[in-house]
């Protein structure tokens, strides 16, 4: 059974930084691309990041990009979100997503979210 779980979201006050993690579990993390997307209070789904198989190649957003940074642990099955800079349009749901393909592809499965607050 694939499983992701989020966590590190929370409140965080304008300009500050948070780091997400996403554990994975119940398929081979390192044959996959894996992503960010987040949905605001009223809002649809944004993308935010994605980032392939091994690490190499990484997209963001255009509201993300030179604050949010992507990353993976292959030995961990852990995915990564550095938050920087964070703005109250940032405050939304994070779900980390699995990829079909090793470098891109549909998103087959979504963890449950943790939820980013930026307010003062």
């Amino acid at each position: 059974e694939v499983q992701l779980v989020e966590s590190g979201g929370g409140l965080v006050q304008p300009g500050g930084s948070l780091r997400l993690s996403c554990a994975a579990s119940g398929f081979s993390f390192d044959d996959h691309a894996m992503s960010w997307v987040r949905q605001a209070p009223g809002k649809g789904l944004e993308w935010v990041s994605v980032i392939d198989w091994n690490g190499v190649s990484t997209y963001y957003g255009e509201s993300m990009k030179g604050r949010f940074t992507i990353s993976r642990d292959n030995a961990k099955n852990t995915l990564y979100l550095q938050m920087n800079s964070l703005t109250s349009e940032d405050t939304a749901m994070y779900y980390c997503a699995k990829v079909s393909g090793l470098y891109y592809g549909s998103i087959d499965y979504w963890g449950q979210g943790t939820q980013v607050t930026v307010s003062s």
